[in-house]
């Protein structure tokens, strides 16, 4: 990415533009959007994007649209040539969550015999456990399994690194795991990391198979159901939308964990997941990021 718009406004205002952008009609999906606090006493935030060219009109309108009046001044920044996979690798330090260790190649894995180490290159597809969503599936995740949560049949919606999936074949070594992605990009980031961590590739126990899918109506997804665990920590509107797949495609007595939500979004979700059937189990907090455990309501 060669090219940056920004637009600055108060928290609330760039939190309710990145809830627009998830509107496909709003903002192309295919171009990278997030938020950053810029200073916490002026309650000054960011909203970027990245674009190979130089931005046309049309894309800083689409930005401007994602906010209510008066609309932020849009500017445009050229990036200068850097090799963003070595300068973020740098800056990347390695993470604790519930008993997982998530660190970079530049970093060695964690001495702690308590803790399981696991090697994500920085720069790759979203999940490398730096952003609050991962950390805390990563947390909700360890959570359940000292809970007695028994899983055989696990699939990572959304997958991104594999992490997520990584981490559930720890918890649950015997399970049969299944990671998934719409972005095509994800698959030999994933094959990569597996390589890297020492995961099986297959489709039986203890091993992973990964599918370029877009949600869970691909042929291979619905030959492996049902679950018994459905992971999913992508964006709040894709999660509302497949509630009811999402439910179809549980086992008896199964879990979903859903992470990718904004706080504010917490109760739009748990809303459509209680209309597909499910119950919220536990709910945990992370910045300004929810992680939710929904179980079937009949479930005990």
């Amino acid at each position: 990415m060669t090219w940056k718009l920004s637009a600055q406004g108060s928290r609330q205002a760039i939190e309710d533009a990145l809830t627009r952008s998830e509107d496909e009609t709003r903002w192309d999906a295919a171009t990278p959007i997030s938020g950053q606090e810029l200073d916490e006493a002026a309650d000054l935030w960011a909203l970027e994007c990245w674009c190979e060219n130089r931005p046309s009109a049309a894309l800083k309108k689409a930005m401007a649209a994602l906010f209510d009046a008066p609309l932020p001044r849009i500017t445009a920044e050229k990036l200068p040539d850097t090799d963003w996979l070595t300068e973020s690798q740098k800056g990347t330090q390695p993470i604790r969550s519930g008993r997982f260790y998530i660190h970079t190649p530049e970093h060695p894995p964690s001495r702690d015999p308590a803790l399981t180490s696991f090697c994500i290159p920085a720069a790759q597809a979203f999940g490398t456990g730096q952003h609050e969503t991962t950390a805390g599936c990563l947390a909700m995740l360890d959570r359940m399994q000292h809970a007695g949560i028994a899983a055989r049949n696990i699939i990572d919606v959304g997958t991104g690194t594999g992490l997520l999936a990584f981490a559930a074949g720890a918890l649950w070594p015997r399970a049969r795991l299944t990671a998934t992605d719409i972005d095509p990009v994800c698959a030999p980031a994933v094959a990569g990391n597996m390589q890297l961590n020492g995961i099986a590739a297959g489709t039986g126990p203890g091993s992973l198979h990964m599918v370029i899918a877009d949600g869970l109506g691909n042929r291979a997804l619905i030959s492996r159901a049902p679950y018994d665990l459905i992971i999913a920590n992508i964006l709040a509107g894709p999660l509302i939308e497949m509630a009811g797949s999402f439910a179809e495609s549980l086992a008896p007595r199964g879990s979903i964990v859903l992470a990718g939500l904004l706080n504010a979004q917490a109760a739009d979700v748990i809303r459509a997941y209680r209309w597909a059937g499910m119950r919220l189990q536990a709910q945990l907090v992370n910045g300004d990021w929810t992680i939710l455990w929904l179980r079937q309501r009949f479930s005990g």
